[in-house]
């Protein structure tokens, strides 16, 4: 199974890779945005779950996940939304954007570990 981690701070990126690879996960990519995120996925047509931040330059993960939800090969795609917009409001708009699950920073690994198993089935 192979995951994209998107998120501007490498240092998340890399606490999220490292937890999943504690549950197994070792087929990662990663990328620094949305845009980035986007060509790996049109390079990539393999990959089965998009971790994503919401706040980050060039495209945000909101916008990342409508543009993943406007294609018809992502539309059942997992789709994790990362982030410190922890508000009601924010997790309503991400929620009718398409995203699965919803991840307020900070977070154990336990927490990403229920959110990935409940997407996943």
């Amino acid at each position: 199974m192979r995951l994209l981690v998107v998120d501007d701070s490498s240092t998340m990126r890399r606490i999220i890779k490292n937890t999943l690879s504690r549950l197994g996960y070792d087929d990662v990519l990663e990328a620094e945005h949305g845009v980035e995120a986007w060509n790996l996925m049109e390079r990539h047509s393999d990959i089965d779950v998009l971790i994503t931040d919401w706040n980050m330059p060039e495209m945000n993960g909101l916008d990342l996940v409508k543009k993943v939800r406007g294609e018809t090969k992502y539309v059942d795609m997992p789709i994790i939304m990362v982030t410190t917009e922890g508000g009601k409001a924010e997790v309503i708009t991400a929620l009718k954007a398409g995203v699965n699950n919803y991840i307020v920073k900070p977070f154990t690994p336990q927490v990403l570990k229920e959110k990935l198993e409940d997407v996943l089935g």
